[in-house]
């Protein structure tokens, strides 16, 4: 027999890099918690009820990418070098847009035929006292209509006009969802369609553990656990709800998408010309205008590697925001204004192309338990689009209502309505509006009634600071620059048919030249 000798030599021992380790064992920790949270949501998933349960899968799976893109950092991290102002051929002046011809009512008949309206409808009363009451939409704002009936009123006049049929339709939350839909009854004998559909709603994620800490889908309306992921949700919710492709089946082309607050945005048809005529050369057109001091916070489109990005103040890191701020360097903000080609959109939408930069939102439950929601932006879809681009139009195309500050200028005699969209008066000399500033005390809309005996003439106001417990009596007038500051426990009472012109009036009712 042979023997044989077998020699081993010794294994030598490669020790691995710190940070290659760190790496390592957070990969394996994040692949945990995925698998994790898949299981999570599979377990929720199966106790939906039945009828619910393919939607709520749907939307179940889209939290799951977007929880996904956060924790796995797919999403690019901002580099502030890289970004530059929007070119020309990236941003366009609302002046040099082509004119319709109003008179040439068919060729503006054939163009409304190709669109819809929606309204971002998901919003409640919280900024003007209201809490959980009701929607923003039913809040009565001029002449004792709400926005919902401003609306309603603009479509209804413009389908009459032109002999077409563009429906409207909401995006409503579960806040919003059961009072507007009882509320649209009164619009049966509308010759406007008005068509609703849901946001999603994602679970929370606990700041402890990064996992959604829901259960089941019971009680989803008072259950904390979970909330409705920002208006950048419209896209998936959309198409989930089938009404994306019955729109598109019914020859519809282009969607105006705006907040419901936004008493500015209505149908131009300057606009819906220039997105219809380009095709599909201009898949996602978004409105912005010039940045005013009261709109540094507001969110802006930039050039980022050569495509068109919405940046939002909540993604600048904070030793930037100074320059964020600056209006000089950021000139214009984008309105939510967005017109887009609903094929494209749907097109996306199915391949999965629709990137979003994921927005994080820490919050404090009414528990204490600190969590996060994922959100995202509706304007943030515009880098998918090819063609796609801003046009800077007239501030007149921005009028949001989100404080009763913004309550008292459109209740004023600044603007004048008709057919459901509101403009500035003629009698205004000064362009632009002026810039009010109401205290704690004209924070709910109830209180704020209660202290004017009926609202101001402001047509020649420039600036207005009202701090106190202060009231106003039928009939005053507002002039230049008007202070109003009731020390503590002290009361101003304006008197009526008072005319107050550059003036300062402190809390023992003295008047001051301003």
């Amino acid at each position: 027999s042979l023997l044989y000798t077998i020699k081993f030599e010794p294994r030598k021992m490669v020790p691995i890099p710190a940070n290659e380790r760190e790496r390592l064992i957070s990969m394996a920790a994040e692949e945990e918690i995925m698998s994790i949270l898949k299981k999570n949501l599979k377990d929720v998933a199966m106790k939906v009820p039945t009828d619910k349960q393919e939607n709520v899968t749907k939307e179940l799976e889209n939290f799951q990418s977007l929880y996904h893109k956060w924790r796995g950092g797919i999403s690019d991290e901002l580099v502030w070098d890289k970004i530059k102002p929007l070119p020309e051929s990236m941003l366009q002046g609302y002046s040099s847009l082509r004119k319709v011809n109003e008179d040439d009512t068919e060729s503006i008949s054939k163009l409304l035929q190709k669109l819809v309206v929606l309204k971002l409808n998901g919003g409640l009363g919280t900024g003007m006292g209201l809490g959980t009451a009701m929607p923003k939409s039913l809040i009565r704002v001029r002449d004792e209509a709400t926005f919902l009936d401003i609306t309603i009123n603009q479509i209804e006049n413009l389908n009459e006009k032109y002999n077409v049929s563009v429906p409207i339709v909401l995006m409503n939350s579960r806040n919003t969802d059961d009072e507007t839909r009882h509320t649209l009854k009164k619009y049966k004998g509308s010759n406007v369609e008005v068509l609703t559909y849901l946001q999603s709603y994602y679970p929370r994620v606990d700041r402890e553990t990064l996992l959604p800490f829901v259960k089941d889908y019971e009680n989803i309306d008072t259950n904390q656990g979970w909330y409705p992921p920002g208006h950048g949700d419209l896209y998936e919710s959309l198409y989930n709800s089938g009404l994306l492709d019955e729109l598109i089946a019914r020859g519809k082309e282009i969607i105006f998408i705006s907040n419901i607050d936004n008493l500015g945005a209505t149908v131009d048809l300057n606009i819906l010309s220039h997105i219809v005529k380009s095709g599909c050369q201009a898949q996602f057109i978004a409105e912005v205008t010039n940045k005013t001091r009261a709109d540094v916070k507001g969110g802006t489109l930039i050039d980022y590697n050569g495509c068109v990005k919405l940046l939002e103040y909540a993604q600048v890191p904070k030793e930037k925001v100074e320059d964020f701020k600056c209006v000089k360097t950021f000139k214009i903000f984008n309105t939510n204004n967005l017109w887009i080609n609903l094929s494209s959109m749907r097109d996306k939408v199915m391949t999965g192309t629709l990137d979003r930069d994921v927005i994080v939102n820490h919050k404090t439950l009414d528990d204490g338990r600190n969590v996060i929601q994922l959100e995202t932006a509706v304007g943030a879809a515009i880098k998918n689009f090819s063609g796609a681009f801003a046009i800077n139009v007239p501030r007149s195309r921005f009028l949001p209502v989100k404080h009763t500050s913004d309550l008292l200028l459109v209740m004023s005699n600044l603007y004048k309505i008709k057919d459901g969209s509101i403009t500035m008066s003629p009698d205004r000399q000064f362009p632009t509006t002026p810039l009010i500033k109401l205290g704690a005390e004209f924070k709910r809309i109830q209180h704020f009634l209660e202290r004017f005996g009926n609202i101001p003439d402001l047509l020649e106001l420039d600036h207005l600071t009202v701090v106190g417990d202060v009231h106003f009596g039928r009939d005053v007038s507002l002039r230049g620059t008007v202070i109003i500051i009731a020390n503590h426990g002290e009361r101003i009472d304006i008197p009526p048919n008072s005319l107050l012109e550059n003036k300062i009036v402190s809390g023992n009712l003295r008047i001051l030249d301003h």
